[in-house]
């Protein structure tokens, strides 16, 4: 079984070398970098503990297949099974990019009080955008090593982590954002991103200061040294982007990492040592993505099943311009379904294609407010899932800790779709 984990770990760094060289280079190779994934998937599929959301889904897209077949709809194969190839190639690229860019501890910072507060929020916030879940881990083994965690710890780790799906980049969620919402204004996403989590930032520091002893906060603040690493990777996608504007973001973001990780590892390790680190990474880091890997293939299966099924009984939204109030009660009914068992990547993938007149900017941001609210909320995301496996910490709990942190989220991402809206002329 090693061996084939190993096997599909090449098929996975294949998937992603194919992607990136049939977008920039030859068109004909996505063929290969399709195949290769979801055989990496299917080898990898019987070792996934956690299965039950994924074989629902597939259940759900044979269904739609059949029912589309029998009623002569038609049916968008390639898409089917391409639709989120883009989405994991820039999750691949970011597992690239934490070989050069893992935090070290401040070790200048005391471990407690006020101002490890703040550093540890900020330290989880700034790495996780970059390298995603590693950060949160980082801090949370240490945290966790020193006894269990307590409730401020977790809304720390939970709300500084989630926050990133507002604004980043290198996030999962504004690769679905992208692939959904291409024409999106990234500036704007990103701007309008970053006031969100500096908002998010105010009210988890208030309602901390409020609720808890800050003074007794225990917190593991980080060395934000590295931080130019991918300062430097958004300086070149985004000068790329100024002057080859039809170029996908996400794909420049995905081959900028690679790139920039295969410079900068010899440079830091060694050439023997980075070879046999990228080595490692390939054939047994990158099999470990295999839920997420199986879950976004299915979810783009389904997403397009389901959408031939609608549009096959001339389903329309019941609105004709998408403005800030349509915004709202989208998220409101993205929010809703996440805390009931619908991974946000589901809803997009189902409803994204009926959504294309609208305009991407503000769509895209629906999409990343209803990602950043439910993921530190929902009993059921990964990343509660991840703390409740990991930190035998009470699912539950979590809920009750950031229910009400994600009502106050969700009126002000209203305001805010409000203004961008306005923003926009909408």
């Amino acid at each position: 079984m090693i061996l084939l984990s190993r096997f599909s770990g090449l098929l996975i760094f294949l998937s992603f070398i194919f992607a990136i060289y049939s977008y920039f280079i030859d068109d004909s190779f996505k063929i290969y970098s399709v195949s290769t994934i979801w055989i990496a998937s299917a080898i990898l599929f019987f070792t996934i503990k956690s299965k039950k959301l994924i074989l629902i889904l597939l259940s759900l897209s044979l269904l739609s297949f059949l029912y589309s077949y029998i009623k002569g709809y038609s049916i968008d194969f390639i898409k089917a099974l391409s639709v989120n190839l883009y989405l994991l190639t820039l999750l691949i690229s970011v597992g690239f990019l934490k070989l050069i860019a893992t935090p070290r501890r401040d070790k200048d910072d005391l471990p407690n009080g006020k101002s490890s507060f703040i550093k540890t929020y900020i330290g989880i916030h700034l790495f996780g955008s970059i390298i995603n879940l590693s950060a949160l881990l980082l801090v949370a083994d240490k945290m966790y090593k020193k006894a269990k965690l307590t409730p401020l710890q977790i809304i720390v780790l939970t709300r500084s982590f989630a926050s990133d799906a507002y604004w980043s980049p290198f996030f999962v969620a504004f690769a679905a954002a992208l692939t959904y919402a291409p024409n999106l204004n990234t500036y704007s996403i990103i701007s309008f991103g970053i006031v969100l989590a500096f908002l998010a930032f105010l009210i988890t520091y208030f309602d901390a200061s409020r609720n808890f002893d800050l003074d007794n906060f225990y917190g593991y603040p980080l060395s934000l040294q590295t931080l130019y690493l991918p300062l430097i990777l958004s300086f070149f996608v985004l000068i790329t982007h100024n002057y080859f504007k039809d170029l996908k973001i996400i794909l420049l973001i995905s081959l900028f990492a690679f790139l920039l990780t295969i410079l900068i590892l010899p440079i830091k390790k060694g050439i023997k040592e980075s070879i046999n680190i990228l080595k490692f990474h390939i054939i047994d880091e990158l099999p470990k993505m295999k839920s997420e890997i199986s879950l976004f293939l299915v979810a783009g299966l389904f997403g397009i099943l389901a959408s031939s099924v609608l549009i096959g009984i001339n389903f329309k939204l019941p609105f004709l311009i998408f403005d800030y109030k349509v915004a709202s009660i989208v998220l409101f009914i993205f929010i809703l379904l996440a805390f009931i068992g619908i991974h946000p990547i589901i809803s997009i993938s189902i409803l994204g294609d009926f959504f294309q007149s609208a305009n991407h900017t503000l769509l895209a941001m629906t999409f990343l407010m209803a990602w950043a609210t439910t993921v530190s909320t929902s009993p059921i995301s990964g990343l509660n899932l991840t703390m409740s496996a990991r930190y035998n910490c009470d699912p539950k709990e979590i809920f009750k800790l950031n229910i009400f942190y994600a009502i106050k989220m969700y009126l002000i991402c209203v305001i805010l779709l409000f203004f961008m809206s306005k923003f926009l002329g909408i």
